[in-house]
């Protein structure tokens, strides 16, 4: 077992995508460049298409009934016809939450995926379609281990005072907490700021994993110390269609007076909120920047996003006495740097400087040299992350 070749399938669900991911594990090591990757987008929206790295895009038609399952159909297909003759040996899926039961990645049977959907409500953008594609496979594969790991466990090392939400006592002893997401981005990135700084990584970190859904990870000795989002994947930043952090208030207000029902305010805190539902146009940073000039509406959308992660950037330093390192990562964090120019343009007060020329070139360091905190641009890789944690499960199971 100990030089043994092992293939593993990475599924990354989401409401309207799945992103997909093969790779070769030799023995123990899990080359980070996977064999094969895609994804199926626009599922359920009518223009569900595949694509994947050099390879021409793919329309696809979906049953409109089981639109989710078809995606997961096209994905077999793919990932049958470029295996051939091999087989998979294992399947792992990220699942954003695992509550508090679940603090690591756990191999997948009948009874543990009854308990994920507990938590459905608590992620209802990503954790039913996770479990859905888990029951599609131990159905037709029930032989095929499959692994679950959690967007949470990263989280676990959160100081208990960070964990508690100040309501009163019983919801703590019920499990109402806060559990942070973006876990596996976040063990990756730490990861990698190990390997590359060294001793400097271990200081006080801020992670910022900005896309479609964003948040912020502080890091002491490169463990998660904070982080915006809370008890579900609705606080802290603004974000493409989520709200983040609000007023209590106001969600009472929606129910109590205008009289909307509880599916109406979840669908418009979930799918109807933040950039989309401030600008009134889109939740894509690169259209809302185009538009932004002659668009009020637009102008006042990202600055509030930017007011949003400002706030909680500072609001973290705090916590972390103070700030070394801030990285940047996913779609947003990864590939604008415009909205990173102007988030560390508001946070000069810190000693944060940009090098503009390495900023618009998306380098891993962005930072100038005389700037006091580092800045830095690091792709995440969700994937990768989550099939270690499968190789290493699979290779306890087969040692026994």
């Amino acid at each position: 077992m100990s030089d043994e070749i092992c293939l593993i399938l990475v599924l990354n669900c989401g409401s309207s995508s799945i992103k997909y991911a093969i790779y070769e594990a030799c023995g123990t090591e899990v080359p980070r460049e996977a064999l094969l990757v895609g994804k199926v987008e626009g599922i359920g929206e009518g223009a569900a298409c595949h694509s994947a790295p050099g390879e021409d895009l793919q329309t696809l038609t979906l049953d409109s009934d089981a639109p989710y399952l078809g995606a997961l159909a096209v994905i077999r297909d793919r990932v049958r016809g470029f295996l051939e003759e091999r087989r998979l040996d294992a399947v792992v899926h990220r699942v954003v939450h695992g509550g508090t039961k679940y603090s690591a990645p756990v191999h997948i049977d009948r009874a543990v995926l009854e308990d994920l959907r507990g938590y459905i409500p608590l992620a209802p953008l990503h954790q039913p379609f996770a479990l859905q594609a888990m029951d599609a496979l131990l159905a037709s594969e029930p032989d095929l281990p499959q692994f679950a790991c959690f967007d949470t466990a990263f989280h676990r090392t959160l100081p208990r005072v960070e964990q508690i939400l100040p309501l009163p006592w019983d919801a703590w002893k019920k499990g109402l907490q806060r559990y942070g997401f973006h876990g596996l981005s976040y063990e990756y990135i730490a990861t990698v700021l190990r390997e590359r700084y060294g001793e400097q990584a271990h200081g006080r970190v801020i992670v910022g994993h900005i896309g479609n859904g964003a948040s912020l990870c502080g890091m002491k000795n490169l463990e998660s110390v904070a982080t915006t989002m809370g008890f579900s994947t609705l606080d802290g930043l603004m974000m493409g269609t989520r709200c983040g952090a609000l007023d209590p208030g106001a969600i009472l207000y929606l129910m109590e007076v205008d009289r909307l029902p509880l599916e109406q305010v979840g669908q418009m805190l979930n799918r109807e909120s933040g950039l989309l539902g401030v600008s009134g146009l889109s939740c894509d940073m690169r259209v809302l920047l185009e538009h932004e000039q002659t668009n009020d509406q637009v102008r006042i959308a990202l600055e509030l996003y930017v007011r949003s992660m400002v706030r909680e950037i500072g609001a973290m330093t705090a916590l972390l006495g103070g700030l070394d390192m801030l990285v940047f990562t996913a779609g947003v964090g990864e590939h604008s740097g415009a909205l990173r120019a102007r988030v560390c343009k508001a946070l000069a007060y810190l000693g944060v400087a940009l090098d503009d020329a390495a900023n618009a070139a998306d380098a891993a360091v962005i930072s100038a040299g005389h700037s006091r905190v580092r800045v830095l641009v690091e792709p995440t890789n969700e994937e990768w992350m989550a099939a270690v944690h499968a190789n290493r499960l699979h290779r306890q199971i087969a040692l026994g």
